[in-house]
C-alpha cells in the first residue's frame, strides 16, 4: 500500500505534529461547511486580531499627527528662592556704596499657546499617515487570505483523510470477509490451514494501515480546529465528501481573470512605492519656511519672608509670530532628498522584477492545474478499469479460476486506484487554492469578510 502511505504522508506533512494525545471524547458534532470554517476562522483566529489592532494602531498614529495642526498649550510654575542676594557696588562722591538686589522668593505661573499657520512639511505627514493606514489595511487583508488559503487547505486535506480512510476500511471489509470465507471452508475440509492462515495475516496487516488512517482525520481535524480558534473536544464534521468537490471543478482556468491587480504582494509594494513617493516631497518641503504664532500669559510674584504668604501676583502677556527660513544645513537636506530619490529608484526595478516573477507562477500554476485536470481524468478511468478488474477476478476466484494470491493483487490494484483518484482531487483543490491566493481571490467569500 505505497501509494496509500504516500498520500497520508502528504495530508499529515501540513499538519502541526505531536497533536496525537489522547483526549475526552467529544462533547458536541458540528457539520461544517468550508465557508463556514473560513468565517469562524477570520473571527476567532488571533492572527487576524492582531492584524485588525495593528490598523486601529495606524488611525491613531494618524491621529496623532493631525494633533499637531491644533494649538498646543502648557502651564509652567515656577518658584526661586534666593540663598544670597545680588551685590551691586556704586561709587558717589568718593565713596563706595553696596547695594543688595533681588528678593526672597519669586513666583512664576503662566500658560503658553502654540499653533503651526504654515508647515508644509507638517502637511505632507498627514498625507504619508493616511497611506501608512492604507498599508495597514492591505496587510490585514493579506493574512485574511493567507488565512483563508490554510483554512482551505486543511479543509481539503480532512476530505482526503476521510476519503483514504473510507477506501482502506473498505479493503479491510473485502479482507475480513474473505478470511471468514477461508475459516468456513477449513471447517468444512475444502481449504488448508495455509489460506486461513495467509488470509488471517492479509487483515492483521491492513489494520495499522486502518489505524494510520484515523490517526490522520484526527491530525487534520485538530490542525483545522486549530485555524479556527474552536476548542480541540468539539468534533468536526465536513459537509461534502472530496468526491463531491470534483463536480465544481472543471472549467476553473478557462473563466480565470489572471489579473494581478488584487496580488496582495504587489498592492503592498505600490503603497510602499506611494509613501516613498510622498517621503521624497516631504524632503523637499524642509526647504519651506515655516510660519507659528504663539500667546503667553504669566503672573509674576516677587516677596521677602514667608514664600506662601503676602504674595502679590501681577500678569503679563504678550502674543508673537515666528517664522524661520532654512538656509544652510550642512547639505544633511540635499543627501536626505537624494536617499528618498534612490528609494523610490529601488521599489520601481522591484516593481517590475515582481510583476515578472508573478507572471510567471500564475502560467506555471495555470498549466499545473490543467495537467491535473487530465490527471483526474486519466485517474478515474484507471478507477473504473480496476474496479472492473477486480469483480472479474472476484468472480474467478469464487468458481475457482483464480488463485487467492491473483485477488489479492486485484484488491491492491483497486484499492491504489481509487487513492490515485483522491489525491488528484486533492491536488488540483489545494493548487487552484493556491492560485486564488497568488491572484487575490477571496474564493468566492465575501469582501466584508476578506477586507
Amino acid at each position: 500500500m505505497r501509494l496509500f502511505k504516500r498520500t497520508l504522508a502528504i495530508a499529515i506533512s501540513a499538519m502541526i505534529p505531536g497533536m496525537i494525545a489522547a483526549q475526552t471524547a467529544p462533547v458536541d458534532t458540528l457539520s461544517l461547511s468550508l465557508q463556514q470554517c473560513v468565517e469562524i476562522s477570520l473571527q476567532d483566529n488571533p492572527t487576524i486580531k492582531v492584524a485588525d489592532l495593528e490598523v486601529k494602531r495606524m488611525d491613531y498614529s494618524k491621529k496623532e499627527v493631525q494633533a499637531n495642526l491644533f494649538p498646543a498649550i502648557d502651564f509652567s510654575l515656577a518658584y526661586q528662592r534666593t540663598i544670597e542676594l545680588q551685590t551691586m557696588s556704586m561709587s558717589m562722591g568718593g565713596e563706595s556704596t553696596k547695594i543688595k538686589m533681588g528678593t526672597d522668593n519669586m513666583w512664576n505661573a503662566g500658560f503658553t499657546a502654540s499653533m503651526p499657520i504654515i508647515n508644509a512639511a507638517l502637511w505632507k505627514s498627514i498625507t504619508m499617515s493616511e497611506t501608512q493606514i492604507l498599508a495597514s489595511l492591505e496587510s490585514a487583508r493579506s493574512s485574511r487570505l493567507d488565512m483563508v488559503n490554510n483554512v482551505s487547505k486543511a479543509y481539503y486535506a480532512l476530505l482526503l483523510a476521510n476519503a483514504s480512510r473510507d477506501v482502506i476500511r473498505q479493503n479491510y471489509d473485502i479482507a475480513v470477509l474473505n478470511a471468514d470465507i477461508y475459516k468456513k471452508q477449513f471447517d468444512q475440509g475444502t481449504a488448508s490451514e495455509y489460506d486461513v492462515l495467509r488470509s488471517s495475516v492479509q487483515v492483521t496487516n491492513i489494520e495499522p494501515e486502518l489505524l494510520q488512517a484515523d490517526i490522520a482525520i484526527r491530525q487534520c481535524e485538530l490542525q483545522l480546529k486549530v485555524l479556527m480558534g474552536m476548542d480541540a473536544s468539539v468534533a468536526i464534521k465536513p459537509t461534502v465528501t472530496l468526491d463531491q468537490m470534483r463536480s465544481d471543478m472543471f472549467g476553473y482556468t478557462a473563466s480565470l481573470n489572471r489579473s494581478l491587480a488584487d496580488n496582495t504582494s504587489l498592492r503592498s509594494l505600490d503603497i510602499q512605492s506611494k509613501l516613498a513617493k510622498q517621503n521624497e516631497t516631504l524632503k523637499k518641503f524642509a526647504w519651506i519656511p515655516t510660519l507659528g504664532i504663539s500667546y503667553n500669559i504669566n503672573w509674576n510674584a516677587l516677596s521677602n519672608g514667608s514664600p506662601f504668604s503676602g504674595q502679590d501676583f501681577n500678569p503679563y502677556s504678550n502674543v508673537s509670530l515666528a517664522i524661520q527660513v532654512p538656509i544652510f544645513s550642512g547639505g544633511s537636506k540635499y543627501f536626505s532628498l537624494k536617499q528618498a530619490k534612490v528609494q523610490t529608484k529601488e521599489l520601481e526595478l522591484q516593481r517590475e522584477n515582481l510583476v515578472n516573477s508573478l507572471n510567471m507562477q500564475v502560467d506555471l500554476a495555470i498549466d499545473n492545474i490543467e495537467k491535473q485536470v487530465r490527471q483526474i481524468q486519466a485517474s478515474e478511468e484507471g478507477m473504473r478499469q480496476a474496479a472492473k478488474a477486480y469483480q472479474i477476478m472476484q468472480k474467478s476466484f469464487e468458481i475457482g479460476a483464480a488463485s487467492y494470491l491473483d485477488l489479492r493483487d486485484s484488491e491492491l490494484a483497486n484499492t491504489s486506484a481509487r487513492l490515485a483518484y483522491l489525491q488528484s482531487i486533492y491536488n488540483y483543490l489545494v493548487s487552484s487554492s493556491e492560485l486564488d491566493m497568488l491572484l487575490g481571490k477571496e474564493n468566492g467569500f465575501s469582501s466584508q469578510t476578506i477586507r
